[in-house]
């Protein structure tokens, strides 16, 4: 298996589509399926500004690999992983999309996996490449919101 966040987030959408499947558990809101939409673009938008940011920065975008620059401004001076959040805000807009509530109990548990597999092991590349200024970047800025 190709261990990235991407795959991840593909895992899970394809596991709440088919416990919705079996389930067949929806409410049938039009309004849930609005806003459902709305937070899957909303994620498509932020992910896009954070990989222009990658490459205005001419820094990996890659899990696993050192980031040649530490990254501080635009949606990077409010969450340390945004594309990390906007594929949580993904997952929570699918569960929305596809009217099955009860997905959105995966989405903490994505989150989970998603730190405990990239996240912490990125901030602690960041923290041998940068030193005191990702220390001062991780204290005045949330890992995720």
């Amino acid at each position: 298996m190709i261990d990235t966040p991407p795959v991840w987030l593909l895992g899970f959408a394809v596991l709440v589509w088919i416990l919705d499947a079996a389930l067949d558990w929806g409410v049938g809101s039009g309004l849930l399926v609005a806003v459902g939409t709305g937070l899957v673009l909303l994620g498509c938008v932020l992910v896009g500004l954070a990989a222009w940011q990658f490459r205005r920065y001419q820094t990996t975008i890659i899990p696993h690999l050192t980031a040649s620059n530490l990254i501080r401004s635009g949606v990077f001076a409010w969450s340390c992983n945004p594309i990390y959040l906007a594929d949580a805000i993904i997952l929570a807009g699918l569960c929305l999309r596809w009217d099955f509530l009860p997905g959105l109990l995966l989405v903490p548990v994505f989150m989970t996996l998603i730190q405990r597999r990239f996240i912490l092991g990125e901030e602690d590349r960041l923290r041998t490449a940068f030193g005191a200024e990702f220390d001062d970047y991780a204290q005045k800025t949330r890992r995720w919101i």
